[in-house]
């Protein structure tokens, strides 16, 4: 039975990153643009690969606990400084940069998210009758409100 490294799947997380870092860049422009009808098939493919990288990360540190290391993003460190040559530690350092590039990308489209909720809200309170009652036309039932109705009082 072959022995499992930290190193077997850093290939394809890296990979996996790469793509999740173009649809966090086509979000960004969806929602720039404020076209929403392409959001869905967007966040339903990261989703996706969220989960991948999730799995590949789990395998990674599984890994790394059999190997002696910490099981998590510091045993790396401490996996590549034991012995792993130039190219892998390039390659972890790439990782990482990818993963604090999407990091941001991920910030700053739901700082745009917020904002065109914020956009949505507002035209909603606009379409919305006030609550106040004074600034109403026209009743429930189409009559008009701000003329006073007649008591059909008789004088006599």
């Amino acid at each position: 039975m072959a022995t499992v490294t930290p190193l077997d799947n850093l290939r394809e997380e890296a990979q996996i990153m790469a793509a999740l870092l173009e649809l966090l860049k086509q979000e960004q422009q969806l929602l720039v643009a404020a076209d929403i009808d392409g959001l869905p098939a967007v966040t339903s493919k990261k989703t996706a690969l969220i989960a991948q990288m999730t799995l590949l990360s789990a395998q990674r540190h599984r890994a790394l606990g059999k190997a002696g290391f910490p099981a998590e993003e510091a045993g790396m460190e401490a996996w590549i400084a034991a012995g792993a040559d130039a190219h892998i530690a390039q390659s972890w350092k790439l990782l990482l940069e990818h993963t604090r590039e999407a990091k941001e990308l991920n910030r700053v489209n739901g700082m745009l998210i917020n904002k065109q909720m914020g956009h949505t809200q507002g035209a909603l309170q606009a379409l919305q009758p006030l609550s106040s009652g004074a600034n109403n036309f026209y009743s429930a039932s189409g009559m008009s409100s701000t003329i006073p109705r007649s008591r059909g009082f008789l004088a006599g």
